[in-house]
């Protein structure tokens, strides 16, 4: 079983049954795997939780480079709209309400602190980038807690005004 898999497996349980469920037992029951063959990949739920929270950074990542902006904050911009559409950031408030402690949640803060700072000195207007990008960490919020809350019209809408506020007066 590879350890994509095994990530699968882990969020699909966590956004059924919640945080509480999420055991090793239970992780690998769902993979169909024996537990050594979890503990091979993972061998703490604190890893698999850590496991996940990286998983979860990375695609966000690779979401931003394949947008192929002219700007850091324009592909992070089109990057959010495309998870959030796609239903792919349900997955963060999932994996990181399941982190508990803190110390889980390293890489996502490592993350954040690079996504602000990330391609600011080529920014046109660095305040408006940051405010943009902290308008899309809102967006994120929101849309975890009721993911149909906005229509793609509205989407579409908010993409333009958002864009609009980069290019400045």
């Amino acid at each position: 079983m590879r350890r994509d898999e095994l990530l699968n497996a882990a969020e699909e349980l966590l956004a059924e049954q919640g945080a509480t469920c999420l055991t090793l037992s239970a992780v690998a029951e769902r993979a169909g795997v024996s537990k050594g063959g979890l503990l091979y990949h993972f061998n703490t739920k604190e890893a698999l939780i850590k496991g996940m929270i990286e998983r979860l950074v990375a695609d966000f990542d690779e979401l931003v480079t394949a947008q192929g902006e002219s700007s850091y904050t324009r592909a992070y911009l089109a990057a959010t709209l495309a998870a959030v559409r796609s239903g792919r950031l349900r997955r963060w408030a999932v994996v990181t309400g399941a982190a508990g402690d803190p110390q889980l949640l390293a890489p996502m803060r490592e993350a954040m602190a690079r996504w602000h700072r990330e391609g600011m000195a080529s920014e046109p207007d660095p305040v408006a980038a940051r405010i943009v990008r902290l308008a899309c960490e809102g967006l994120w919020d929101v849309v975890t807690h009721d993911p149909e809350f906005y229509a793609d019209a509205q989407y579409e809408e908010l993409h333009r005004r958002l864009l609009a506020f980069l290019a400045g007066p």
